[in-house]
């Protein structure tokens, strides 16, 4: 395995590699259909065997303390895109990715204190970020909604030359608030940081 720098030639075997690793989580319907650009600096490292991407990390590094990142002190790295080709996982390819991210971030032009990195409730992504040294500090809940009786639970009013068939939203209320009962697929939304510095 080869870990090196994203490259513009890369972006199919990126978007493959991500697309493939989302598919089994909480996240399966987070499709890109090309690679993001940061508008601050960022280290984005690709896991590469025998030519295909098999892993990969975009990191975007603020610049100014709470412009990117949400819940540390000092300036943060917000990971992005962290994915392990399901063909290749248990095989230390996302540890060597942050690891290689970690010790970029921390460099001498670098003022990276913390990372940090928000993902949904699949219990597996969960451990990893704790067993990497994360610690989780906030959430919130995703809620998905489809059709009209769940719209109408939540959205009431609505334009009546619209006629809304699904939607999304982030929910930062009560829990126990009976509309999230009524909607199928809700799934809690954490944030973890990693202090570097």
């Amino acid at each position: 395995m080869n870990i090196r720098f994203y490259e513009e030639k890369d972006e199919r075997g990126w978007l493959r590699c991500r697309l493939l690793s989302l598919l089994d989580t909480a996240y399966f319907d987070h499709v890109l259909r090309e690679k993001e650009i940061y508008e601050n600096p960022s280290v984005e490292l690709i896991a590469e065997k025998d030519g295909q991407i098999i892993g990969l990390i975009d990191i975007e590094i603020e610049q100014k303390e709470g412009t990117v990142c949400t819940q540390g002190a000092g300036c943060g790295g917000m990971i992005w895109h962290m994915a392990v080709h399901p063909d290749f996982r248990r095989l230390g390819v996302g540890r060597s990715l942050l690891d290689a991210a970690e010790k970029y971030c921390r460099g001498r032009e670098n003022k990276v204190s913390y990372l940090e990195a928000w993902t949904r409730d699949d219990d597996w992504v969960n451990k990893w970020y704790a067993r990497t040294g994360f610690t989780k500090v906030d959430s919130y809940m995703h809620v998905f909604l489809e059709g009209r009786d769940e719209l109408s639970t939540v959205f009431t009013g609505v334009e009546p030359d619209f006629q809304p068939i699904q939607g999304f939203a982030h929910f930062t209320g009560d829990r126990t608030d009976s509309r999230l009962q009524a909607c199928k697929r809700v799934h809690e939304c954490m944030c973890y940081v990693k202090t570097l510095r």
